[in-house]
């Protein structure tokens, strides 16, 4: 039997683990030589030393080590996973998996792609991103299942509306955004128009995710106290502290596309919130129909609304909680139509048994509910990416 089960699952968030030649692979030669690669080895901590990789192919080259894909199917992580780095090797974890579908995103390039592009280089910003662009094309060639996110930075009109085409002719099931403002302007300008525009006549959504959100402040850290570890052992990943931070950029960004009329002007397309958590979602529906009824008498743009800003939210968006959160309250709370299941494959974060976790806190939600969960909420989001 499948990790699945009797359940018809798509997931909404995965990860391809990357090594550190994948980027600079499939980089132009005009910026192949200006690609960090001391950044991503940073950015890995612990695990991912140099010395490492070799260690991790002689292990999926192993008999031994393969008899045990199917029993210790959840229990490896990052690149010790089935399918985690060796992209022949993802269509038996998808089967043993049991999902109809999984939207792969990278693990540790957001950070670095949301440098670049909050940097002066808008040609390296870029050129990275066609990079990144490729090789999740690539990664996700080998099975139809498997749905690429393809980044495109907002930092440069022009620039980003060419990518978002050049993404979506190339096979991109997702455009990748980050939840951080761009820098200089709002991420709902009218000059990115163009970009929602193609996702929308593409079939295809907007999509965020972790790691696109703005630099932490670490001088919250600073208590006095012994530093904390987090998951991996180590200080470079989700804290107690900057996991209460990680919902302020999505929120606010969501808030200003809807405010600003973006989700007015682009009534078919799709946003997904992806490992950013979704407890907050509520709030954030009634603090935005508060900010209406506050200043709507005042503000063109806000009498412009054909919907309460809220109403945007369950038409439009579309977020996975984390398993610990209390997804039923959430559901009940937000509506049946935005929750959305994801595993985190193959990350510590995800845990050793997600579905279990999930079930434990959906609560007492119909079964038409959490059939949208696992399913149908998926399958409206994606769109013509699941054609």
């Amino acid at each position: 039997m499948t990790y699945a089960g009797a359940l018809s699952i798509h997931d909404a968030d995965s990860h391809v683990v990357e090594t550190p030649e994948m980027l600079s692979n499939f980089a132009d030669p005009a910026i192949r030589d200006r690609l960090d690669q001391l950044a991503f080895y940073k950015v890995v901590g612990g695990h991912g030393r140099p010395d490492d990789f070799p260690v991790y192919r002689r292990n999926h080259a192993d008999p031994s080590y393969r008899a045990r894909d199917e029993e210790e199917l959840m229990l490896r992580k990052n690149w010790y996973a089935t399918g985690s780095f060796l992209k022949e090797d993802r269509p038996r974890a998808l089967d043993m998996l049991g999902f109809k579908s999984q939207l792969v995103f990278n693990t540790f390039w957001n950070a670095y792609l949301l440098r670049l592009e909050h940097g002066d280089d808008l040609e390296l910003a870029y050129g990275a991103a066609r990079a990144h662009n490729r090789a999740m094309l690539d990664f996700c060639a080998v099975d139809r299942r498997l749905l690429a996110s393809c980044y495109v930075p907002l930092a440069d009109f022009e620039r980003a509306a060419a990518m978002a085409g050049e993404a979506i002719r190339a096979g991109a099931k997702t455009l990748l955004i980050p939840s951080a403002c761009p820098r200089g302007h709002a991420p709902s300008h009218v000059a990115l128009d163009p970009v929602w525009r193609q996702a929308e006549e593409a079939g295809i959504p907007i999509v965020m995710h972790v790691g696109g959100h703005q630099e932490f402040n670490g001088d919250y850290f600073m208590n006095g106290l012994p530093p904390v570890k987090d998951f991996h052992g180590g200080a470079e990943n989700f804290r107690s502290v900057d996991y209460m931070g990680i919902p302020v950029a999505p929120a606010q960004t969501l808030a200003t596309l809807i405010i600003d009329g973006v989700m007015e002007r682009f009534p078919r397309l799709k946003f997904g919130v992806i490992e950013q958590g979704a407890t907050w979602l509520p709030g954030l529906m009634r603090q935005l129909d508060s900010a209406l009824e506050a200043f709507g008498r005042h503000e063109e743009r806000l009498r412009r609304l054909s919907l309460k800003p809220s109403e945007y939210i369950k038409r439009q968006v579309r977020a996975t909680p984390y398993p610990s959160e209390d997804v039923g309250w959430v559901i009940e709370q937000a509506g049946e139509e935005v929750c959305l299941f994801s595993t985190d494959y193959p990350h510590v974060e995800g845990g050793r048994n997600p579905i279990k976790r999930f079930e434990n806190n959906l609560g007492n939600i119909s079964e038409r509910a959490k059939h949208r969960f696992y399913h149908d909420n998926f399958v409206d989001m994606m769109g013509a990416g699941l054609s």
